[in-house]
This record gives C-alpha cells, sequence and structure tokens, in this order.
C-alpha cells in the first residue's frame, strides 16, 4: 500500500514544478466559457455498462457530471462540446437536448458535440423499448425518470457555459498515456495461445495519443483543458458510480488549476480496456487503480500543456452530417421465430425485439443513418467526432491519411448503437464485431434493435465520408 501515497507525492511535485511554467499570455481572440454540473443521481439508481448486475447501484464512490465548454470565434461562428460521465447518448436524447438549445440559445445542430465517457460505473439513461418495459416497469419508470433530468442537466451547463464566454486563447498539444490495452484475442497467433473472447492483447493495435486543446485567459491563467484518450472506462464494476479513471482525471486537473474546468472526450476505445484493472494488483482496490490511471492521464494532460503547445486561430468550422452504414440481410420472420425458441437469453430477447419492429413496421431496416461530425479549429487543429464504440484502426488510419497537424479523432458521440468494427474486426469476428451487436439489442443498447450485424462495407463508408468533409472545411 505504500506504492499509492509515494505515487501521489510524485504527482505533487509535478505539478508543483510545472505550476510557474505556465504559458505565455496569447492575444485572447476567442471568447471562451466552462461550466460543470454534478449529474450524479438520487440513490438507489440502476447501473449500466455491465450485464450482469441484479440490482440498482446504492453508493457514490466519485462524483460524475455534465460539462459544457463554448467556443466562438473572431467572426462570432461558434460551437458547444459537452462531455458527459455515462456508458453513451441514445439519439433521443440528443435530439431532445438539440431542440432546447436550438429554443433557448439558438444553436444550430452542428454548433453542439456530445461525446460521453463510457463510464460503466454511471447510471442507465437508454431508451428503454417495449419489450424492456414489459419485462421490468420499475426499471424503466426509474431510467426515464433519471434521463429527463440529465437532460435539463446538460441544457443547464450549457447555458452557463455560455453565458461565462470571456476573451480567450486556445491552444492544442499532446502526449501519451499507456495504460491502455487492445483487449481482443491475437488471431494471428495459433488457435489456444489465447483464450476466446476479451483478453489483454500486448501485441494488437493501440492509440496512447493524448490529444489537449487548452483555453487560456488574457492573463495565461487555464480556464478550461479538453483532452481525450482512447481507452475504454472500466477499470471499476459493481454498485458504486464513478466516473472511473476519467473522473479523477478531470477532478486532479482541476485540483492543480483551481478555477479551471476539465473535460475528458473519449476515443476510439471499442476494442481498448485499462490494464490493469479492478482487482488484479494485490494490495490495491480497484477505485485506487482507477484514481492511478485517472492520475497517470492527468499527468500526460500536464505534459502536453507544457510541451510548446500551437496558438489556434481564431476561425471556426463545424459539419454535422450522416451516412447509411448497412446491414447484412435481415433474418426472416420464420428465422426470428426459432430465435424466440432459443435458452440463450439475449438471442431469445433480440429476437423478440426484432419481431416486435417487423410487427410493428411491416419491414426490418437495411442501414442506419450513423452521425459524424468534423470541426476545424483554424489551420492547428481537426476534431472528428464519430458515434459510438468505433475500434481504434478507425483513428489510426485517419491520423496516417488526413495530412496535417492536430488531428483528434473520438469515438462514442453524439449516438450510441453499439459497436462500430473495423474491416479488420469485423473480418476476424468475436464481440466487437458483431456478437454484441446482434445479440444485445435489448439488454445493451435499448431502443438501437438491430436487424442483423453491420455488412463489411462500414469502415470504408465512414473514412470516405470523413475525408469529404475535412476536405470542405478550411476552403
Amino acid at each position: 500500500m505504500n506504492a499509492l501515497p509515494v505515487f501521489r507525492l510524485g504527482f505533487l511535485i509535478f505539478g508543483l514544478i510545472a505550476a510557474p511554467a505556465a504559458q505565455a499570455a496569447t492575444a485572447p481572440t476567442w471568447k471562451a466559457g466552462a461550466a460543470s454540473v454534478d449529474i450524479t443521481p438520487e440513490l438507489p439508481m440502476w447501473m449500466s455498462g455491465y450485464g450482469n448486475r441484479n440490482r440498482p447501484g446504492d453508493k457514490v464512490d466519485h462524483p460524475i457530471h455534465a460539462k459544457a465548454l463554448a467556443l466562438e470565434d473572431a467572426r462570432g461562428q461558434s460551437i458547444v462540446i459537452v462531455t458527459l460521465d455515462i456508458l453513451g447518448l441514445p439519439r433521443l436524447v440528443r435530439q431532445a437536448v438539440e431542440k432546447k438549445v436550438a429554443a433557448q440559445f439558438g444553436l444550430k445542430p452542428a454548433q453542439l458535440l456530445l461525446n460521453a465517457s463510457h463510464t460503466h460505473t454511471g447510471p442507465e439513461i437508454r431508451v428503454v423499448d417495449s419489450l424492456f418495459a414489459k419485462l421490468d416497469p420499475a426499471h424503466t419508470e426509474r431510467v426515464l425518470k433519471y434521463r429527463a433530468v440529465l437532460e435539463d442537466k446538460i441544457v443547464q451547463a450549457i447555458g452557463e457555459a455560455l453565458a461565462h464566454r470571456t476573451p480567450a486563447a486556445l491552444a492544442f498539444g499532446q502526449a501519451q498515456a499507456g495504460f491502455a490495452m487492445n483487449r481482443r484475442e491475437n488471431y494471428a497467433l495459433p488457435k489456444g495461445d489465447f483464450r476466446s473472447g476479451k483478453v489483454p492483447n500486448p501485441e494488437g493495435p493501440v492509440d496512447h495519443d493524448v490529444p489537449v486543446l487548452q483555453v487560456s485567459d488574457a492573463t495565461g491563467k487555464l480556464v478550461a483543458v479538453l483532452f481525450g484518450y482512447a481507452c475504454h472506462n472500466t477499470t471499476l464494476d459493481g454498485y458504486a458510480f464513478t466516473g472511473d479513471y476519467a473522473g479523477f482525471a478531470q477532478s486532479d486537473l482541476e485540483a492543480s488549476h483551481p478555477g479551471a474546468v476539465a473535460l475528458f472526450m473519449q476515443g476510439c476505445a471499442g476494442d481498448q480496456n485499462p490494464h490493469p484493472r479492478r482487482d488484479q494488483i494485490k494490495g490495491l482496490t480497484g477505485v485506487e487503480l482507477a484514481s492511478q490511471h485517472g492520475r497517470t492521464l492527468a499527468i500526460a494532460v500536464e505534459a502536453a500543456l507544457q510541451s510548446f503547445p500551437r496558438p489556434i486561430e481564431s476561425q471556426l468550422e463545424s459539419l454535422l452530417e450522416t451516412v447509411d452504414l448497412d446491414y447484412l440481410p435481415p433474418p426472416t420472420r420464420e428465422e426470428l421465430q426459432e430465435r424466440v425458441k432459443s435458452p440463450t437469453r439475449a438471442i431469445k430477447e433480440n429476437a423478440q425485439a426484432v419481431l416486435e419492429v417487423l410487427e410493428r413496421d411491416g419491414r426490418l431496416a437495411t442501414s442506419y443513418a450513423y452521425p459524424i461530425q468534423v470541426v476545424r479549429f483554424g489551420r492547428q487543429m481537426t476534431l472528428v467526432a464519430l458515434t459510438s464504440e468505433t475500434t481504434v484502426d478507425y483513428s489510426l488510419r485517419l491520423k496516417r491519411e488526413i495530412p496535417g497537424p492536430g488531428l483528434w479523432v473520438a469515438g462514442y458521440s453524439n449516438d450510441f448503437i453499439g459497436y462500430i468494427p473495423s474491416k479488420r474486426v469485423w473480418t476476424e469476428g468475436g464481440y466487437e464485431a458483431g456478437e454484441a451487436l446482434q445479440f444485445g439489442s435489448t439488454t445493451q443498447y435499448r431502443g438501437a434493435v438491430h436487424p442483423n450485424i453491420w455488412a463489411p462495407t462500414l469502415e470504408e463508408k465512414i473514412v470516405a465520408k470523413v475525408h469529404e468533409m475535412v476536405g470542405r472545411l478550411g476552403k
């Protein structure tokens, strides 16, 4: 247990050394405001992220938040970026917030970006479909009540951030953190060298970049810091609410920079887990381990703040569009009726949900309108916000193919519909490739009932759309 206080001392020493080296003031050609609102639910409350929970959460180990960063360039163009300590944000929630902020603040859809940290120790907010409502109406009522409160708190955070806008300077920097590890079986090895399923795979692809957008006032004081990392927030399980490592990273940064708001943006983490996690280190509890991962990430952010970040010129552009992702051909009514007889609960419930859609609509969807958002900050930074659980190949590929500095690729943005595998992952098969999507619709992605897994064309469609959108900006 002695390692934990020593680690804390190292972090404090780092902070004391770094503090005097604050960035020199840059001309405040932007306007910026930030706000943080506590979204910790009243207890007890149902939790999201793990299908084996059988009761509501009844403890809070670390508060969770909705945070907003409002930015406006010299021409009056603006965007609000909202980060949330929740598992994922269903489209209906975004649409509700979108409608409210349009009426109250005049924001257009492309001026709003929502990102979920994907903590697995947060509240359940996903849309509950009719099948699940029949199975557990008490659960449904509690989820819907909290979801309405959350929508109002997101709008509150946005309003406060807009109201707090003052002259500011922006800069982009980057560092790295190393605790994310690919969690998919190494399919290049002979079968049996790894057990199938989700396992630590040190030879698998990772993205250890920690992109950082710093927002400073005219004196150089930090007003807000937006930072990202590509790793599931799954250090913890159980029945206590936390923001996991991302929540601890944010609180450490805010403690080191009094008055600043720290916002975490999840990356392409669909096949990435923190390692070690839970109780895998003797003498450390899961909460202590999540705290250490959070401090590791916070130190990487501090490094980016101090390592010659590039000032961003005051020019902002944003696009929010969709691309149709195809499904494989849907099952027939007869095939679904056979699946309903399955002894496996997930298969049975998915088949029931798909049959309900077929009865209601007379047809099953052949594609899904997948949102993509691209935001350009001057010539120094481009933020690509992809929807839902994109695997790490998307980030690695886009950073290879799109030239220029400061490309930041996020996942888990604007909608939550399950895993978005790359072509490599789709070909290998397994959980992220389609199993979770096809058989987890009712138990995991309530409200997004998929008739089948994605067609293998999804990576090319997403990447082509990103290229096309990026090419239209800055001209």
